[in-house]
């Protein structure tokens, strides 16, 4: 037991030290105290938001004492908050009604601060014993998400020989439980040394209380690293606040408790993070810089290509993969896929996706899994995985037991929420495991029913898939028989291209000399400056940049080009009822807005329909419009794209000039704005 001595000037210390956080609370939060003081609900749990980089500035001793101590001086910071919105209620304006609050938590935000260093902001996988004890900030995915519990966060005791009233709060490494004193703890100044206690009535203070696992971002890992995981305890206004599949940075302390007792295995100690700080990340995506000087390289670029636009548009085309040569039709199609269109939401609420699909068909060694690498690493956020290693619970979502209780644990899909699922090797997938994304693909939800659990997940996804035929591709048979590939999942795909390797001298001969030269020898100065320009990382922010920036609506003369095309494709020979629906109309629509965002511009020109009418065709077997179709694998940039593309124009238009009279016009203002 300590002195009283002792006991009373550490009583003193931590009363300034409250004084001093509460002064600091008052001067740069004042605003959200008041909003505090105004809720009318006094039980409710209301945080209040600080920045650490303020509390640096105002008081740097007090700021070291809360990254060393974060146990003490959070609580302190409470009291302070306590005691501060106390003296706001007193200073409220004639009129104004304050309720007196009984839970205030600080929850501190150390982003933009000199935390964020790999001391105090370490990967999940390099978490030690050394940040046990400090206010620890950690960065991952949130792949599990338990059910809200209640949580016994403090208890009053009286001692049965002086009537000293103390609090006794549980033990997160001993499984919660309560431990009282071999003592009083009375700081009297004759000790009273009783050894009994009673419970006070109604005295115990109870917190919502919940388990999340966040799991280290796959991309951040070198390969052969297994992705590590920690679990986070969420309590009183945090919990809730994120769902599966969400990208989170957690600041809050790190502990330890006892795992789960079972028979035979030994118990250990497993870290666990209790948090005082969430933030969502899943709008930030990423790590994404885009500053304000290479914006203004993006509009240069395009006033320097004004008048030939398309060969601006090829120049950022051939930085997409460029170790494979030619490819331009799948290096469009990828182009187009990552940008995505526009989604639509109508009064009713109905969603329409702007997220496009594409599927590559093809035979070996014809660089299906190369693209699908290099999309990964384009996109904010990805996940890579093959169809002979995925099941329906590994791509969806997967209900594992975790002491006792049921959870739902994040599949591939879930994960890449707002980013981009890369499945190589799709025809491997069993046929009912395909089945299960179905809905993920074109309602963008996955609802689940499993273990009692029923919910319905998030799955923006761009689903990028690569497959072999089956056998030898025969170009008389329809893409299902060649892929074993349903109809109904073909055609949620926007865009499916086969990658046939057909022997063509020509072709062999370019394409030897371009890998045996590493490119072409003849090459001007002017293209070698184009490739400067688009390197991987200007790429990837440039696809960025005009997915966010742009919002292309249809204009008039575009709706009239796809709404024929329609037309045509239905009344036509080569009619396919799995793939000629209102679906394919929509696929125009994403195509043509994502085009139009590729080139840089807020409206969907005639250009851009056309462009999306010849990937449409790219995806076909046969074709009522554009005579040479079924294999994109020999098609090359061509030297003059703004010729080529003012003869292909006329050929499209030429087709469609017998359809004057647009029926389905209406739908197609239905779905573009």
């Amino acid at each position: 037991m300590k002195p009283v001595n002792e006991s009373e000037s550490m009583e003193k210390e931590e009363d300034s030290e409250v004084k001093s956080l509460a002064e600091f609370l008052m001067t740069h939060y004042s605003e959200q105290l008041h909003s505090i003081v105004v809720s009318p609900d006094p039980k409710l749990h209301y945080p209040l938001f600080i920045d650490f980089t303020d509390l640096l500035n105002e008081n740097s001793r007090l700021a070291h004492l809360v990254l060393a101590q974060p146990t003490v001086y959070l609580l302190l910071f409470d009291r302070a908050a306590f005691w501060a919105h106390k003296i706001v209620i007193k200073g409220l304006k004639f009129g104004e009604k304050g309720v007196e609050k009984k839970f205030i938590h600080v929850r501190i935000n150390v982003c933009g601060s000199p935390l964020e260093c790999p001391e105090t902001f370490p990967s999940i996988g390099r978490v030690r014993v050394k940040h046990r004890g400090i206010l620890l900030t950690l960065k991952g995915t949130l792949i599990r998400s338990g059910a809200i519990k209640m949580y016994e966060g403090e208890r009053m005791y009286q001692c049965r020989k002086c009537k000293h009233v103390f609090p006794v709060y549980p033990e997160l490494e001993s499984r919660n439980s309560i431990t009282l004193p071999s003592f009083c703890p009375s700081q009297r100044s004759k000790s009273c040394e009783g050894t009994r206690f009673d419970c006070v009535d109604e005295s115990v203070i109870r917190h919502d209380y919940q388990e999340i696992k966040i799991q280290e971002s796959t991309q951040v890992l070198g390969v052969g690293v297994i992705p590590r995981s920690i679990p986070v305890i969420l309590m009183d206004d945090l919990v809730d606040i994120v769902k599966t599949g969400d990208d989170i940075i957690v600041t809050g302390i790190l502990t330890a408790k006892w795992s789960p007792d079972l028979k035979d295995v030994r118990s250990n100690l497993d870290p666990v993070l209790i948090a005082n700080y969430v933030r969502r990340t899943n709008e930030l995506k990423a790590d994404i810089d885009i500053p304000n000087d290479v914006i203004m390289k993006f509009k240069q670029f395009w006033s320097d290509f004004n008048d030939t636009p398309l060969k601006g548009r090829n120049a950022i085309l051939r930085g997409i993969c460029p170790q494979i040569f030619g490819l331009f039709t799948v290096k469009l199609a990828v182009a187009l896929t990552l940008i995505g269109g526009v989604q639509h939401v109508d009064a009713s609420g109905s969603k329409i996706r702007g997220e496009s699909h594409l599927l590559l068909v093809g035979d070996p060694g014809t660089g299906k899994s190369q693209f699908l690498k290099f999309a990964a690493k384009l996109s904010n956020r990805s996940v890579i995985t093959t169809g002979l290693g995925s099941t329906s619970a590994g791509l969806t979502v997967t209900a594992v037991k975790d002491g006792g209780e049921w959870m739902l644990e994040a599949g591939a899909l879930v994960l890449a929420d707002g980013g981009l699922c890369c499945i190589d090797e799709f025809d491997s997938m069993r046929e009912h495991d395909r089945a299960t994304i179905h809905e993920a693909m074109e309602q963008q939800t996955i609802s689940v029913a499993k273990a009692g659990l029923v919910t319905t997940l998030s799955t923006r996804t761009t689903v990028f898939g690569a497959t072999n035929p089956k056998g030898q591709y025969d170009p008389d048979q329809s893409l299902s028989v060649n892929t074993t590939l349903s109809g109904p999942l073909l055609s949620r795909f926007d865009i499916v291209l086969v990658l046939l390797d057909t022997k063509n001298p020509e072709w062999d001969a370019v394409v030897s000399s371009h890998i045996l030269n590493e490119g072409e020898s003849n090459k001007g100065d002017h293209d070698e400056d184009l490739g400067n320009i688009w390197t991987f990382s200007m790429l990837r922010r440039y696809i960025h940049f005009v997915k966010g920036y742009f919002r292309p609506v249809l204009t008039k003369e575009a709706e009239k080009v796809i709404s024929s095309y329609y037309q045509l494709q239905r009344r036509s020979a080569t009619y396919n009822a799995a793939r000629t629906t209102v679906r394919m109309l929509e696929s125009l629509i994403r195509l043509a807005q994502a085009h139009a965002r590729l080139m840089f511009r807020n409206e969907v020109t005639r250009m851009d329909a056309i462009m999306a009418i010849l990937c449409i065709e790219s995806s076909m077997t046969t074709s009522a419009i554009v005579d040479s179709v079924g294999n994109s694998l020999h098609s090359n940039f061509t030297e003059n794209p703004d010729q080529e593309y003012a003869k292909q124009e006329e050929l499209i238009l030429e087709k469609l000039r017998s359809f004057d009279e647009f029926s389905d016009v209406n739908i197609i203002e239905g779905l573009s704005r």
